[in-house]
């Protein structure tokens, strides 16, 4: 018999020691081929080449998409419900790359309303997340003309007769397989509400490759709106996806979290809060005394100033490897591999934060992402409301 999972990985947990490689087993998708990542667009992505983004669906149509010029969208979203932290964040540099070397477009849904259904919080913290996470995801940089912002309360007369629409496709036994047993029927309905967030762009623009990179637990949501487009009611195809590891904790393995007692480096910390959180909570792949480490080495598979400049914050894998070659003979202290990090991450949020303050406020940015009228009647349109419902009154 196989072994059981001595970990979770849901939408709403993840816990234990993820295997990246049963989890493609568990849930159906395949492994990236070296093939496929060189069908990235020039400069290729360290997320791509140092297989951060390890599975996939449907990816080579968006790429022969993505190549060829013609049209293709990627859908990349966040949950309001606390502060962004820089494990949050790298799937928008890597959408806004996209973007600039093809021209991709890219919407983002923001689910206010399932964080508030699924979290103990107010309504009103909910919307002040919002706000705050909005403010973040415009210092990315994105293109107003090839990006999409879709909160969900704000933009209920769109997303609302989609989702209901998409819900006639979802029976509740599908539901509790994917989900597990919800806690309140707004649970039960949110897939259809995410199904809604993936084919947007299709119902927008009409018939095109959809990719959706996203963090490993987040895949059910791409299974059951594949499910909702295979059934071919709708005149879209199934959306593709591109899926992520988890960006360690400070502690160690494990997803960092910006929701619980873990700490996390937030998109807001300065540069000293940087430093101090990297040398007090980085978990070392070094030894416990400074003649250990000359002898036997550090481990960079289990550093988490390693992962951090693997994952994202080192763009060179020349220097990558001369890292771990020196860490691994003992020549790189864990103390200067911490340096080195904190410095990357400091520089990387500096210039974040500059990029936030120097925005308009909120009321004055925001309006340039949102969907357009038309853009609302195509989608409702496309998912079969006629022109001359009273929806569209």
């Amino acid at each position: 018999m196989p072994a059981e999972d001595d970990f979770t990985v849901t939408p709403y947990a993840v816990e234990g020691d993820i295997d990246y490689a049963r989890l493609l087993d568990k849930f159906g998708a395949n492994a990236l081929t070296p093939e496929q990542k060189e069908k990235f667009p020039d400069p290729g992505h360290p997320l791509v080449r140092r297989d951060v983004f390890y599975a996939e669906r449907d990816v080579d149509a968006f790429l022969d998409a993505a190549n060829e010029g013609a049209l293709h969208s990627i859908v990349t979203g966040r949950g309001p419900s606390g502060p962004m932290h820089i494990g949050h964040i790298f799937p928008f540099y890597f959408a806004k790359y996209l973007q600039e070397q093809t021209g991709t477009l890219v919407y983002i849904p923001f689910s206010d309303d399932e964080k508030y259904l699924l979290k103990d919080k107010p309504l009103d913290e909910i919307s002040g997340y919002t706000r705050e996470n909005l403010l973040d995801l415009l210092a990315v940089g994105f293109d107003p003309e090839r990006t999409r912002i879709i909160v969900d309360t704000a933009d209920a007369d769109v997303v609302y007769p989609l989702a209901t629409a998409f819900a006639k496709e979802v029976t509740q036994s599908t539901v509790d397989a994917t989900y597990g047993d919800p806690e309140n029927i707004g649970l039960s309905f949110y897939p259809a509400v995410q199904a809604t967030h993936l084919l947007l762009p299709q119902l927008v623009e009409g018939r095109h490759p959809t990719l959706v990179p996203i963090a490993v637990d987040q895949d059910p949501h791409v299974r059951v709106c594949r499910d909702v487009a295979a059934k071919q009611r709708y005149d879209v195809d199934k959306p593709g996806a591109l899926l992520s590891k988890f960006l360690p904790s400070l502690e160690g393995p494990g997803k960092m979290s910006s929701s619980d007692d873990a700490p996390s480096i937030l998109l807001s910390n300065d540069r000293e809060t940087i430093f101090d959180k990297i040398r007090t909570y980085a978990y070392s792949g070094g030894q416990t005394s400074l003649e250990e480490h000359r002898k036997q080495g550090g481990n960079p598979e289990v550093d988490v100033s390693y992962q951090f400049l693997y994952y994202f914050f080192e763009g060179s894998d020349k220097r990558m490897d001369q890292l771990a070659r020196e860490y691994r003979n003992g020549s790189l202290l864990s103390g200067e591999l911490k340096e080195m990090a904190a410095e990357k991450i400091a520089n990387f949020l500096g210039a974040h934060q500059e990029r936030r303050k120097a925005l308009a406020p909120l009321e004055e940015e925001l309006p340039r992402y949102r969907l357009t009228e038309r853009e609302r009647r195509n989608a409702k349109r496309r998912a079969g409301y006629p022109d001359n419902s009273l929806v569209q009154q």
